[in-house]
């Protein structure tokens, strides 16, 4: 089962984090700092494996990540996933982003955060794997653009239909038809 899928930059800085076990946020500030103290310290001609830190789970659990460019997506599991199956699914994730937002870099994280949580949310929920094949994963994304684009057309549905009705070409009798004054409901006695 997937623990944590932690993206940060070289620097350390979170630009996706998404905890399947809950931690406080003090313990989520933690555990990025040690896995980015972990990760970042190795070569690259390294595997991509190791020990969770004592934080994340210690030795019950794997770090598992890929350096990409400016970014590192790290998957902290445990001893049921297969390390190479994770490599793969951070691959699927890596180019299903890249098929997205055209060559995606770390602004597309920050500027799209919506969009790449549902990305990772077709792929992994609760933490486990849902979703591998990355023509799925952008149809679902095709079809959820397609429904907020509909969506958003129908939010501006009332303002369209004033605007066409002052537009109508109405005689100037009904437009200055004045209706008389309903009673007011003080004035009514209770009859019980």
């Amino acid at each position: 089962m997937i623990k944590a899928i932690l993206v940060f930059n070289n620097h350390g800085k979170p630009r996706l984090l998404k905890f399947y076990t809950p931690y406080t946020e003090e313990e989520q500030q933690h555990i990025v700092r040690e896995t980015f103290q972990l990760v970042s310290k190795r070569d690259d001609n390294v595997c991509n494996f190791l020990e969770g830190g004592t934080l994340i789970g210690g030795s019950d659990y794997k770090l598992i990540y890929r350096h990409y460019a400016t970014l590192y997506f790290v998957f902290c599991v445990d001893s049921s996933e297969s390390e190479l199956g994770i490599l793969d699914l951070i691959q699927v994730f890596v180019e299903t982003l890249d098929r997205r937002f055209e060559n995606v870099c770390e602004l597309d994280l920050i500027f799209h955060v919506d969009q790449v949580h549902h990305i990772l949310n077709e792929l992994v929920m609760g933490g486990m794997v849902l979703e591998t094949n990355m023509n799925e994963i952008l149809l679902r994304i095709k079809e959820q653009d397609e429904l907020e684009k509909r969506e958003s057309g129908l939010a501006a549905a009332p303002a369209r239909a004033v605007s066409a009705m002052k537009n109508m070409n109405i005689p100037q009798q009904f437009k200055e038809l004045k209706l008389p004054d309903l009673p007011s409901f003080g004035n009514f006695k209770n009859p019980f």
